[in-house]
């Protein structure tokens, strides 16, 4: 999810800790609690620090290790430790014991959350590097958002009890997670009878917007090839095919860091080759990302005629950004 989102993530289990008899009754630990889930709820994305040195290296490894179970429990350790010293609890003692818990709640809730949406963690790390995401919460999600964020309203105005409030929050977002892994299995399962175009060996993803009833969709062909279109009310329309170059460039640019990283993160990604002045730009987009008609997270390799790298990029840019870092080799 979106760093907004995980904020009130945070906030929400800090009021759903007053469930616990133990923090209800101390205020000084429930303060603790509040400020751990809070930095729990953050915690998995701190290798966003990555970023400081290269986008390739944050793009190979965000939610990666750091999302994985031996490193919730790092950060659970170090965010408990830290809070414990400061607020004077005991070693092992009963209150750091239940800031412990409630990090830790917190931190995994991160996680599980993030499992639901098309970016996806290496969550099962150390016991597997595969990403797993299951395509069913957009990044952003407005329900999940409001909903906290009013009962985060309701506790601060003191209009309800958190131990009425934040249950009833997480009870909501369960049914909710529910029936969008429902809507999203039987939309999947459907695709392959209402799609007029369907061929053997063609699959589909569904993935979520913004919208609770408008998903993006991705088939890939036998040949490897993608077919790009959304799914409404109004039913199932293709927009375009992704064409797939096979450029020499193609297979030289995967030398390239910023080209590892999105085939390292991705499996849907697609290469085209333009031909410039200076040699050629070959650009890796992941089709699952179709926005405004334009694939803004992309892998760019800039080379000269001999297939050497003059620059490169990974991350989030439109077509005109590239248009403008680029325009002097570009023209």
């Amino acid at each position: 999810m979106d760093s907004g989102t995980h904020v009130v993530m945070g906030l929400g289990i800090a009021g759903l800790s007053y469930i616990d008899p133990i923090v209800s009754s101390n205020p000084s630990l429930a303060v603790a609690v509040f400020i751990g889930a809070v930095l729990g709820g953050q915690a998995p994305d701190f290798d966003g620090l990555l970023r400081l040195k290269s986008n390739s290296l944050y793009i190979r490894n965000h939610r990666g290790i750091s999302h994985s179970p031996p490193f919730l429990l790092l950060w659970t350790v170090l965010i408990t430790g830290i809070l414990s010293l400061l607020w004077g609890f005991p070693w092992g003692s009963s209150s750091m014991l239940h800031l412990g818990l409630w990090v830790l709640i917190s931190a995994c809730y991160h996680v599980f959350s993030d499992l639901f949406n098309t970016y996806g963690t290496q969550g099962a790390r150390p016991f597997t590097k595969k990403w797993i995401s299951w395509n069913i919460i957009h990044i952003f999600d407005p329900t999940i958002f409001v909903t906290h964020a009013f009962a985060i309203l309701l506790w601060a105005l003191d209009l309800a009890r958190p131990q009425v409030i934040f249950p009833t929050l997480y009870i909501v977002i369960a049914l909710y997670y529910i029936w969008r892994t429902l809507v999203h299995y039987r939309l999947e399962h459907r695709l392959v009878h209402i799609d007029p175009d369907h061929e053997s060996g063609d699959k589909y993803i569904a993935i979520p917007t913004v919208s609770l009833t408008h998903w993006h969709i991705v088939k890939t062909k036998k040949d490897q090839s993608y077919v790009l279109g959304h799914y409404d009310a109004t039913g199932l329309k293709w927009h375009e095919k992704a064409n797939c170059s096979n450029h020499p460039a193609v297979e030289e640019s995967k030398k390239d860091p910023t080209v590892q990283a999105i085939l390292h993160f991705s499996s849907y990604t697609c290469a085209e080759v333009r031909k410039i002045r200076a040699g050629y730009i070959v650009r890796w987009s992941d089709v699952r990302y179709r926005h405004r008609k334009q694939y803004p997270f992309v892998a760019i390799v800039m080379m000269d005629r001999d297939f050497n790298t003059i620059d490169s990029y990974v991350g989030w840019i439109s077509d005109s950004q590239i248009e403008k870092k680029w325009s002097l080799l570009i023209s």
